[in-house]
């Protein structure tokens, strides 16, 4: 495994860990939030597994950015609020791949902490 892909799998792996171990706050939105939360994770293992097998080719990245970005705007639209700005951004995040810039796949990947953190945030 190269050097970038290698930090792509353990930044996906460490993503998929916080995401999943984080409660959300009040009792009638954990539910919710921990399905949020965990199809949100799914979205971006799945973007990081594509990307880490595609690393050098752009239009991989490129498409595999423009699927997440879709899917994750499709959940954002089943919920409001906080939640909903949250999967927003991290649409946005996506979005900003989709012209499958390879040089800022690293650096992108290391964001998605944050994305799962606001994600989080707002449910509690």
């Amino acid at each position: 495994m190269t050097p970038p892909r290698r930090r792509l799998a353990v930044a996906a792996a460490t993503l998929s860990l916080a995401v999943l171990t984080t409660a959300c706050g009040a009792l009638g939105q954990a539910v919710d939030c921990n399905t949020a939360a965990q199809e949100a994770s799914k979205i971006m293992t799945d973007w990081s597994s594509e990307v880490t097998k595609n690393a050098t080719d752009a239009n991989a990245v490129g498409t595999a950015s423009a699927t997440a970005a879709d899917r994750t705007k499709e959940l954002a639209g089943k919920y409001d609020g906080d939640v909903a700005a949250a999967l927003n951004d991290l649409a946005a995040g996506f979005e900003s791949m989709e012209k499958g810039d390879v040089a800022q796949m690293t650096e992108f990947t290391g964001k998605l902490n944050g994305f799962s953190s606001k994600i989080t945030a707002a449910c509690s």
